[in-house]
């Protein structure tokens, strides 16, 4: 087994007296794309939250580089959550600025990484006018800019065509040649069984399955076994 950049022991957080992560363990081997694969509403985000310090875990622990997570660590770690946080009104280029300027990063980040993301093209076209596939390769052209050794990315081809979830793909294997780690969540099966090395399949909070990712029907017979074992033992 390859070097661990993360893994969680017996992560929980819940809401309201409502458990929405459940005693998770997850090992992410450094240089792999891991998926996050679970249903909707199975914790997936959460998860993603606490690992980036938007929510604080109620119990469990975060060890990142072998040491346990503090803040310090979000300098290795890149985030695109949701929607890429861009200004509409402003170019690629600007945009980037914006957080170079912010983060007080070298000038010289930008160029390189609209070129990791193939967007060196856009000149004057303001981010309100990219197509949805564009938008979320600036928002990990943003998300690149500090150097991540570890890079996350929620449900990345949410409303992409068919064409920009290939160049997304493409992208996203890329990564690990580059010493930099991946966790990808998502729900859809057929777009992850492509990219990942090693897969965990959450529902309900619970991690159900852990290891490498089986293909084709298989994989969806493991995701829909471990969905259905954890709702028969929530109910």
């Amino acid at each position: 087994m390859k070097e661990l950049i993360l893994k969680t022991e017996n992560l929980y957080k819940a809401f309201k007296g409502q458990t929405i992560v459940d005693n998770l363990s997850l090992k992410i081997q450094r240089n792999t794309v891991y998926g996050l694969l679970g249903p909707n509403g199975a914790g997936k985000s959460t998860t993603l939250k606490m690992i980036t310090g938007m929510l604080q875990p109620n119990a469990g622990e975060i060890i990142f580089n072998g040491r346990p997570w503090t803040r310090n660590d979000l300098q290795d770690i890149g985030v695109l959550i949701e929607t890429p946080p861009l200004y509409e009104n402003l170019t690629a280029k600007e945009n980037l600025k914006v957080r170079t300027v912010a983060l007080g990063l070298p000038q010289s980040r930008i160029e390189e990484v609209l070129e990791i993301v193939d967007l060196t093209n856009t000149g004057k076209k303001r981010a309100g006018q990219f197509s949805l596939g564009m938008k979320q390769r600036l928002g990990i052209a943003i998300a690149l800019l500090n150097k991540p050794k570890l890079l996350i990315l929620d449900e990345p081809t949410n409303g992409l065509d068919p064409i920009g979830i290939q160049d997304l793909r493409k992208l996203i294997r890329s990564f690990p040649a580059q010493g930099i780690t991946v966790i990808l969540s998502s729900h859809i099966l057929s777009e992850v069984e492509q990219v990942v090395d090693d897969i965990g399949i959450i529902a309900d909070g619970k991690l159900g399955y852990q290891g490498m990712a089986p293909q084709g029907q298989e994989l969806e017979s493991l995701f829909m076994q471990v969905v259905s074992a954890n709702r028969k033992a929530g109910h």
